[in-house]
């Protein structure tokens, strides 16, 4: 699978993920916080994580045909996987074994992919010497 393959299939994922939150948060959270996702006050942060998914895998997708752009947008949607995983295993202690061994790995390859996604279009597209210099 070429970087960019990985690029869009993460970030089609992610699009997905967010549509999940959007449309069902109970159900989608559910999977990641447990019963507490039935409460109502979790709707809301859950739709929040939902179109930061939608916009975030949207971007990737947009760019992820010009390699510069593309590796640095995954590699911003990397720090937020990391984010994500490091939330996770705070509270770790309140949410499930299997929710957090779930979420963890969901998080750890999506961000080590799109970081090893990120190096090789780097490394397919060396920037000019006129835009190092800048």
């Amino acid at each position: 699978m070429s970087a960019r393959d990985l690029g869009r299939a993460l970030a089609a994922g992610r699009v997905a993920i967010g549509v999940a939150l959007l449309v069902a948060p109970r159900l989608s959270l559910g999977v990641w916080i447990g019963r507490d996702a039935a409460s109502g006050p979790v709707v809301a942060p859950g739709r929040a994580l939902g179109i930061r998914e939608v916009v975030l895998g949207g971007l990737a997708l947009h760019v992820v045909d010009r390699p510069r752009v593309a590796a640095r947008m995954l590699r911003a949607v990397a720090v937020c996987d990391a984010v994500d995983l490091a939330a996770t295993v705070a509270v770790r202690r309140s949410l499930s074994p299997v929710a957090v061994a779930a979420i963890s790995a969901m998080a750890l390859a999506a961000a080590a992919g799109q970081l090893w996604a990120a190096a090789q279009l780097d490394a397919g597209n060396p920037m000019p010497e006129a835009a190092e210099a800048a």
